[in-house]
């Protein structure tokens, strides 16, 4: 198994836990404190912060990072969907449901959607009720609500 690296991140919707593997983007956890750096391969890191940047400060709308996401079968197929979302639109979990051919399956995308390990770049947060409402977000609703502005600000 690769080793695990990390660093934390300062952005606007508070600090950010990057999580790496040699190859790979593992996860983003949303963090109150700075952890302990464990760094490791800093090419990667380097471009995994720089992109973030970017994005916080509007120049960029894609990410384009190696990922590696641990997951079912399904919650894959959920993530992957999620990356469809185009930057500043937003979908239903109905509308991902739909996408992955499970048309039924509504709840059990909003779960996958809450387990998503790299958000952000794997836009969750685009994912809204049906009504158009927003919904529940790993990271809390005033962040969701921030990067919906975001994308609309730049968009």
């Amino acid at each position: 198994m690769p080793g695990l690296y990390s660093q934390s991140l300062e952005t606007p919707i508070g600090l950010l836990q990057i999580v790496f593997t040699d190859s790979a983007l593992r996860a983003i956890h949303f963090s109150e404190q700075p952890q302990t750096a464990h760094p490791g391969n800093s090419e990667l890191l380097s471009e995994a912060i720089r992109q973030l940047q970017q994005y916080f400060s509007g120049e960029r709308q894609q990410f384009d990072l190696p990922l590696d996401m641990q997951g079912t079968p399904f919650q894959k197929s959920v993530w992957q969907a999620l990356q469809a979302v185009p930057f500043g639109k937003t979908a239903s979990y109905k509308d991902i449901a739909v996408a992955i051919g499970n048309p039924k399956a509504v709840r059990a995308v909003g779960l996958a959607n809450k387990r998503n390990p790299i958000p952000i770049i794997v836009p969750c947060h685009r994912i809204i009720g049906s009504n158009g409402k927003l919904t529940g977000y790993a990271g809390g609703l005033w962040r969701k609500e921030y990067l919906l502005n975001l994308e609309q600000e730049i968009r």
